[in-house]
């Protein structure tokens, strides 16, 4: 049963602070930082101080594209990538067997230590403090200048207990805790993730400001009693020999460390025929579950359906962390009755006896439909209300962390009167995120992808500094200090290559002898350093024998030369679509833009111009349902109104 909502005017508590953040996942403690850190006195209100920054499903912090969402957000002087260095306990660079624009890292946390540095930094963060308390509703007022889409401005928030924090602008990071509610089978519990308390009236003040919500649904796998495992049956997933670190502010030597274990094993036919002969008891194909879930990121029962010609899918057994023996099951979410997933998970190689300590379970909860945000993640309708994380639409600790960073710099620079930190699809993988929520009808969570970034040579996990320290810079978040220290490897590379490919080696016996000996064709005349280094057997690293003149620098530089000499004429290409992608970004469409007017365009597009307001005609373009043709009616019109 509800608890009823006390009456607020009798608490007569009332606090003045800049910034109110509204949930302490990844999203709102990125967020409550970035603000404090920007001299804004700040609250981060969480239902749990001590579910601080959790991992209530995956024990692990990047991976594919999600790696690169770390790194940028370090760049930008985020926290993610620092905390993750002090807590992990196995790190590995995926997709090494492939271009540098696909290699990403992942590192696997131990969870306790990861929660514990978060809310110690934030603990230790001046300007701002932690309230365990649930936010029940935002406090607003007319906006009163004149305003297409304004409505609404953000003066405070109310708690349970009816204390009242009046603020300058608030950041709903609420992740999956709004209006939440958990399902195992024919069990439902109206609860957050881990059976935390949900966060059951801050939905009925949003949707009384006009804002539209909606249902999303996630889930995670069970958490088994590692000391029911046969890890004997599995294959053992080892971490790199030599660690990287996520922060470009680490120092690579002092994470060199001894690493767990992770393993692998199978389902097969036996677990696939249990999941079939039970679905009906199933929460998502028994019609029970409303929310829709990530596409990318499915239960078991909706791979065995979906993917039905397959015969095994892919289960790794992850450590939750060194003070635990529970193991995670990736690849294995479910919302099947307990009695059914402990015996599907008993199918598994390796799994035989296996004891469950948690049940697997769906999760829905509320968030916001498409179309109300802006790119620097405000609302549309209510100035000074920023929003990051699940609640936008997303999914994964990455993006939820990305967007809180962004929101949080957002809302200070608002404050402080200073122009937002908007950044595109050709800068950064961030970019693409944003601009991809405020622009498509995402009609399930949405997760980062390589795939989904234009520009992914540009936008590599390795250069994230090289990219976006500056922005860092300006807004207040990296030193002046740690600036002047990219000024000067940017400048260091750029001398570098201009070397490499001035400097010719000859035809001489020593040169041929070290070409042969690295299996490389040898030259019949003088050749540029560079031209070798384009060679798919030789590096920058390893010419270093007829290189006399190379001079000392770290590991990171010597990569980032050897990137830019071999991979020099795709990177020209993809800069020259930049430069067309950014006519189309400068492009302004005026606000108050009345499409009605604009008598060409299709219907369709009519109305998906009106209801996301794109900013520019880049924009416009990426929404669905707006053509190329409506593009270019769009262009004539604006074209003929400036003449005017």
């Amino acid at each position: 049963m509800m608890e009823k909502l006390p009456l607020t005017n009798k608490n007569t508590i009332k606090e003045y602070v800049d910034v109110c953040v509204i949930g302490a996942g990844h999203a709102g403690c990125e967020a409550a930082l970035a603000c404090a850190r920007l001299g804004l006195s700040t609250v981060l209100f969480t239902v749990s101080a001590e579910s601080i920054a959790l991992m209530p499903c995956n024990p692990n912090i990047g991976g594919s594209s999600k790696g690169h969402l770390v790194r940028e957000l370090d760049a930008l002087g985020g926290e993610m990538g620092k905390v993750i260095d002090a807590a992990f306990i196995q790190s590995k660079m995926l997709n090494v067997s492939k271009g540098p624009a696909v290699h990403s890292l992942r590192a696997q946390a131990d969870k306790q230590v990861y929660t514990g540095e978060m809310r110690k930094r934030l603990e230790a963060q001046k300007n701002l403090r932690i309230k365990q308390a649930e936010v029940c509703e935002l406090l607003y007022e007319a906006y009163e200048d004149a305003h297409p889409e304004r409505a609404y401005q953000i003066t405070g928030v109310r708690i349970f207990t009816g204390a009242t924090y009046f603020c300058k602008a608030a950041i709903i990071c609420s992740g999956t805790y709004l209006n939440a509610r958990c399902l195992c089978g024919e069990a439902i519990s109206y609860t957050g993730p881990n059976g935390l308390k949900a966060a059951t009236y801050l939905s009925d003040s949003i949707k009384a400001m006009g804002i539209g919500l909606r249902r999303f649904k996630t889930g995670t796998p069970a958490r088994m009693d590692g000391n029911s495992l046969d890890y004997d049956k599995m294959e053992p997933q080892y971490g790199d020999e030599v660690i990287t670190p996520f922060s470009f502010s680490t120092d690579p030597d002092s994470i060199q460390k001894e690493q767990v274990c992770c393993y692998l094993t199978y389902t097969n036919e036996k677990t696939h025929e249990i999941i079939r002969a039970n679905l009906d008891r199933s929460p998502i194909y028994a019609g029970i579950i409303e929310g829709t879930g990530p596409r990318y990121c499915p239960s078991i029962e909706d791979k065995v359906v979906k993917f039905a010609e397959k015969e095994r899918h892919q289960v790794f057994l992850e450590p939750e962390g060194l003070y635990t023996n529970e193991m995670y099951v990736g690849g294995m979410s479910s919302s099947l009755p307990e009695d059914v997933q402990l015996a599907m998970y008993r199918t598994v190689p390796g799994m035989e006896h296996c004891e469950i300590v948690k049940n697997a379970y769906a999760i829905e909860y509320d968030c916001l439909t498409h179309g109300q945000l802006l790119l620097s993640l405000e609302t549309r309708r209510t100035k000074g209300l920023f929003c990051a994380g699940q609640f936008n639409g997303s999914s994964g600790y990455e993006e939820a962390a990305a967007q809180g960073l962004i929101a949080g710099i957002n809302a200070a620079m608002e404050i402080l009167g200073k122009e937002p930190l908007i950044l595109d699809r050709s800068e950064s993988y961030i970019g693409v995120l944003i601009d991809d929520l405020v622009t498509k009808e995402n009609r399930e969570p949405y997760r980062m992808m390589t795939s989904r970034a234009e520009y992914r040579l540009l936008l590599r996990q390795d250069n994230a500094d090289l990219r976006l320290r500056k922005h860092g810079h300006r807004v207040g978040l990296v030193s002046d200090e740690v600036y002047e220290a990219l000024l000067a490897k940017e400048k260091l590379i750029n001398e570098e290559v201009a070397r490499l490919q001035e400097t010719s080696v000859g035809a001489g016996k020593e040169t041929q002898a070290f070409l042969e000996s690295m299996g490389s064709a040898t030259v019949k005349k003088s050749t540029f350093l560079s031209e070798l280094i384009c060679r798919p057997e030789l590096s920058y690293e390893n010419i270093a024998p007829i290189d006399p003149e190379r001079p000392s620098v770290s590991a990171d530089v010597a990569n980032q030369i050897n990137i830019a000499i071999k991979y020099d004429g795709y990177i020209k290409r993809q800069e020259q679509q930049v430069k067309q992608f950014k006519k189309m970004e400068t492009r302004r469409i005026p606000v108050d833009l009345d499409y009605d007017e604009v008598s060409s365009l299709r219907l369709e597009a009519r109305q998906k111009l009106k209801e996301f307001r794109p900013d520019n005609i880049g924009q416009a373009s990426r929404i669905s349902g707006v053509t190329p043709a409506d593009v270019s009616v769009l262009l004539v019109y604006l074209d003929a109104k400036l003449r005017k």
